[in-house]
């Protein structure tokens, strides 16, 4: 099992996890509410997890611009 998280703005990958012994509440996944959880995160067949977050280039253009907040994607 990997966990792999990727900017849910612009796709870009950010990183993976490759320990099997990881937890959630290690995670931090235990902090999200179930609808977050539904949102943010996806599991394959396969046991690997896709978590999607914000990239650091898609946090300052959102500061900038506070009115991309109500858009899935502001980047392409």
């Amino acid at each position: 099992m990997s966990i792999h998280y990727y900017c849910r703005h612009c796709g870009v990958k950010i990183g993976s996890l490759h320990d099997y012994s990881l937890k959630s509440h290690q995670l931090g996944f235990h902090h999200l509410t179930n609808d977050e959880r539904k949102e943010m995160i996806e599991y394959d067949p396969n046991g690997d997890i896709h978590v999607k977050i914000i990239c650091e280039d898609c946090q300052e253009a959102l500061e900038r611009n506070p009115e991309y907040h109500g858009l899935e994607n502001f980047i392409q």
